[in-house]
């Protein structure tokens, strides 16, 4: 069975940090393009980070850039969003997710979701 599992979710204080980890089970995430999406309550999902399959380039959206920084251990088969100088609107719960496709970082492009992890910043 083909699973993506986020973690690392929690409540954190503004400017505060989060590591969170997405853990594939039942393939490998070394052929796919991975990528960290969240949801706001009321908002549509939108877009965190990308990390390609083929050559490991990442991108991040303006809101994120500069605070977060997303990776990739193969051997571990596990991806992780590190989160920085977090900010109140940074509050979602963050979903990661796997594509074939490399090319734009958005949630129409992607096709196996994991549950997702919550993710507050408040003080």
């Amino acid at each position: 069975q083909l699973q993506l599992v986020e973690s690392g979710g929690g409540l954190v204080q503004p400017g505060g940090s989060l590591r969170l980890s997405c853990a594939a089970s039942g393939f490998t995430l070394d052929s796919y393009a991975i990528g960290w999406f969240r949801q706001a309550p009321g908002k549509e999902r939108e877009g965190v980070s990308c990390i390609s399959s083929s050559d490991g380039s990442t991108y991040y959206y303006d809101s994120v850039k500069g605070r977060f920084t997303i990776s990739r251990d193969n051997a571990k088969n596990t991806v992780y969003l590190q989160m920085n100088s977090l900010k109140p609107e940074d509050t979602a719960v963050y979903y990661c997710a796997t594509t074939r496709i490399e090319a734009m970082c958005i949630p129409a492009l992607f096709d196996s979701w994991g549950q997702g992890t919550q993710v507050t910043v408040s003080s």
